[in-house]
């Protein structure tokens, strides 16, 4: 086994990790949820950035915060997805369609 080759090859893995976490750090996704009531942005390493309520949902959920929550829910867990899929389709470029099992 040539270790100086094993070593090599970890290296380029290596960068190329940094280069997709660099990418996905530089990625955001938005996502909306209840007609554009509740909208968040997230970086396509999953850190929330922001999260937008309209002010007709914020006064709608005087009486019931419960609903203002689940449409938080809801737009959170599709920036999430948005940012997943952004991560597959970089690890794809990076990969040049070699899918490995795991990304």
């Amino acid at each position: 086994m040539d270790f100086s080759k094993m070593g090599e090859m970890l290296s380029q893995a290596q960068a190329m990790k940094d280069q997709m976490d660099a990418r996905l750090a530089d990625t955001t996704v938005e996502a909306s949820s209840g007609g554009g009531a509740v909208t968040v942005r997230m970086s396509g390493k999953k850190l929330l950035l922001k999260v937008t309520i309209a002010p007709s949902a914020a006064s709608t959920a005087a009486g019931d915060i419960t609903m203002l929550e689940d449409l938080i829910l809801a737009a959170v867990n599709e920036a999430s997805r948005k940012a997943d899929d952004a991560a597959q389709s970089s690890a794809a470029s990076m990969l040049g369609g070699l899918t490995l099992p795991g990304l």
